[in-house]
């Protein structure tokens, strides 16, 4: 940056000659230049919705910054601008992980993962926290009860967390405020995004009863893993395990209204389902006496609701729903 250059020049003028300038006429140099150049750069940054051209835009202000800051001049202000970037690199990085998060709900099979042999379940496990002693006992060929869009919306929230991390190096920060920083920004991703993203989901027409059952399942085992990406954050940012964290990971609370979600649709669903076999049918309400035999339309009920309910045996707890 030019600025650089022309402040160093000034600094050395300061020290190098005797009455020609004065450190209060550089000061005052300074920080009518660190005004405007902080309105430009609050101004320009703030239209930036590339991640990668924000996290460009910091390494430059830091590298600026810090040159400055050893030839004496004060740079605090620039760090602030720092924390205001910081707020709209983690916008750039919601938004960016809201079109990735819809394209794996969208890829989604909503069937549990099948998994041939040793070395496939050790690839689906290393990329989630699974753990199931009754399922490890299991032979192969064997299927893992979520659907294939559990590891990869895990591994994606990983990578946000990495990519929140970038902005705040270098910004001479502790590492307690580093890892309080990585969790308000997860927790943002988890509240807001991803579970707007599943909200949106679950209301998607095409999304039947067995894709919304898998959708409780799929919200449960996330859930389950959030204690990892708890741990995942503490050892990125190297905080003592015996840390006592001010934030937590809000994620429990996102899965948990995303299931309810889930829940409701399914009952509104059946309800609906079942509403039409009755208007389809053709029902001889006033018969006297019944002729032996079942309407065709109250055993296709009849199937219906014994297919449903075997799909309701899948899901990990007694389903609220039934006993309504």
């Amino acid at each position: 940056m030019p600025e650089t250059l022309f402040f160093v020049v000034e600094d050395h003028i300061l020290h190098a000659t005797q009455g020609l300038v004065t450190r209060a006429f550089t000061d005052e140099l300074w920080n009518m230049a660190l005004s405007k150049i902080i309105a430009v750069l609050r101004t320009h940054s703030s239209y930036c919705n590339d991640p990668d051209l924000v996290l460009e835009l910091k390494n430059l202000i830091v590298i600026f910054a810090d040159t400055l800051q050893g030839y004496g001049f004060s740079v605090n202000r620039l760090f602030d601008l720092l924390f205001e970037i910081r707020d709209q690199y983690n916008e750039t990085l919601l938004k960016k992980w809201a079109l990735v998060f819809r394209e794996i709900f969208e890829q989604d099979n909503y069937s549990p993962i099948p998994v041939e042999n040793e070395e496939e379940y050790k690839s689906v496990v290393s990329r989630f926290p699974f753990h199931d002693a009754e399922i490890e006992k299991q032979p192969f060929p064997k299927k893992l009860p979520m659907s294939q869009s559990v590891p990869q919306i895990y591994i994606q929230v990983k990578e946000f967390i990495y990519a929140s991390l970038k902005f705040s190096e270098s910004l001479h920060r502790s590492s307690t405020e580093i890892d309080d920083m990585l969790r308000k920004s997860a927790n943002l991703l988890l509240t807001r995004t991803l579970s707007g993203c599943l909200q949106n989901l679950i209301k998607k027409p095409h999304i039947g009863l067995t894709e919304l059952v898998q959708i409780i399942i799929n919200t449960t085992h996330l859930e389950q893993a959030c204690k990892y990406l708890e741990d995942f954050i503490t050892n990125i940012t190297n905080v003592s395990p015996e840390t006592i964290h001010t934030t937590r990971l809000y994620g429990l609370s996102t899965f948990k209204d995303a299931r309810h979600a889930a829940e409701g649709e399914i009952y509104t669903k059946l309800n609906q389902k079942i509403d039409e076999f009755i208007q389809l049918a053709d029902y001889e309400w006033g018969m006297a006496e019944s002729d032996g035999r079942a309407s065709g339309y109250l055993m296709d009920l009849i199937n219906f609701l014994r297919s449903t309910f075997q799909v309701f045996t899948h899901l990990p707890v007694r389903f609220a729903l039934l006993n309504a």
